[in-house]
């Protein structure tokens, strides 16, 4: 399945920020039964590649896994090594972006302004990932809406809820990355399949 039919479908990305490698399976599993398809493991995490590895032995071939906060192509080149399909970024730097798209790989630069936006979308980005989503309201995703091509998701990320998703939805948002809303560092499996219940119904529940 690839990347926009899944985003499509189950709308919500996983941001597995200080995931240690012996939760991975775990974690991964939980996520995946409440529904998730796309999941990332930041690099900033403690052995974020034998993670990264560890979900991707064992999570079905239908879930993209990849990483976040990917700075560099040399990243870029690990994350491919360790079975990621899939390169976020909190920012957009050309050469980060054309190393991913040369690899085959799904990537989703950080942006804040149209002019981030386009620049990041000329080098093949996928997808635009709006952060911090603290500071791009959703009538400031209707502005982008109007002029970025309908078939770029884009991607709100920072501060999301299950209450706050349907606005930007409203104004043209497609999905979402969730972060410690979703999982942090000392949650439970149960914790996390609850959250992840959450959102996800919020998704599934959503106006279309």
């Amino acid at each position: 399945m690839d990347f926009k039919t899944t985003l499509q479908q189950s709308g919500l990305i996983a941001i597995l920020r200080g995931l240690r490698p012996e939760q991975a399976q775990e974690i991964g599993e939980r996520l995946y039964s409440a529904g998730f398809r796309l999941i990332e493991v930041p690099l900033n995490s403690p052995e974020p590649l034998e993670s990264l590895r560890i979900m991707r032995e064992t999570l079905p071939d239908d879930c993209l896994l990849g990483a976040g906060t990917v700075m560099s192509t040399d990243q870029v080149d690990a994350v491919k090594e360790a079975g990621g399909q899939l390169i976020v970024m909190p920012h957009s730097d050309p050469q980060v972006i054309k190393r991913a798209k040369a690899l085959g790989m799904v990537c989703t630069p950080g942006v804040a302004t149209p002019t981030e936006a386009f620049a990041a979308l000329n080098v093949g980005a996928d997808a635009l990932k709006l952060f911090p989503a603290e500071q791009i309201s959703p009538a400031i995703v209707k502005a982008w809406r109007a002029v970025v091509p309908a078939d770029i998701p884009m991607l709100p990320v920072g501060g999301i809820t299950p209450e706050n998703m349907q606005e930007y939805l409203n104004n043209g948002a497609n999905g979402f990355g969730l972060g410690s809303s979703l999982w942090k560092a000392g949650m439970t499996p149960v914790q996390v399949y609850e959250h992840a219940t959450r959102f996800m119904d919020a998704w599934h529940h959503r106006s279309q």
